[in-house]
C-alpha cells in the first residue's frame, strides 16, 4: 500500500502564542495524532504566519509528533501562500530524511546564489 501523504491546515489560531498553543494541543494535535496513525506519511502541517513568539510552541509539536510517530515523516511549514506551499510538501514528499522541521516560507524565492571566484 502506498503511503498516505497529508497536508493537515492547522487553519486560524489565535495571535497569542499561549493561547494559539492550547487551541492547537487541544484541536489540532489529536486530529494529526488520528492521520498518523491511519497511515499518514508524510504529514505536513500549514500554520498561518506568525511573529516569532510562536516559533517554540510550534517546532516543539512538530519535533514531539516526528519523535512519537517514527518512522512516519511529520514536519510543518507557514506560510499564507499557496504556490510556496505547493511547492515546499512536494519537495519535503520527495525527502525522505526530512522530519521534525518547521520552515517559515515566504513568496519572494531565495534570491540570487552567490559564490566565490576561484
Amino acid at each position: 500500500m502506498a503511503p498516505l501523504m497529508l497536508v493537515l491546515d492547522v487553519g486560524p489560531l489565535p495571535e497569542s502564542a499561549l493561547a494559539a498553543a492550547a487551541r492547537f494541543h487541544a484541536e489540532v494535535l489529536p486530529r494529526a495524532q488520528a492521520a498518523l496513525i491511519g497511515g499518514a506519511d508524510p504529514l505536513t502541517l500549514v500554520f498561518a504566519p506568525a511573529d516569532h513568539t510562536h516559533r517554540a510552541w510550534r517546532l516543539a509539536a512538530v519535533q514531539a509528533l516526528a519523535r512519537e510517530h517514527a518512522p512516519r515523516r511529520v514536519n510543518a511549514l507557514a506560510s499564507a501562500d499557496p504556490a510556496a506551499i505547493d511547492s515546499a510538501r512536494r519537495w519535503l514528499e520527495s525527502a525522505p530524511g526530512v522530519t521534525g522541521q518547521l520552515l517559515p516560507l515566504d513568496s519572494h524565492g531565495a534570491g540570487t546564489v552567490v559564490t566565490s571566484a576561484a
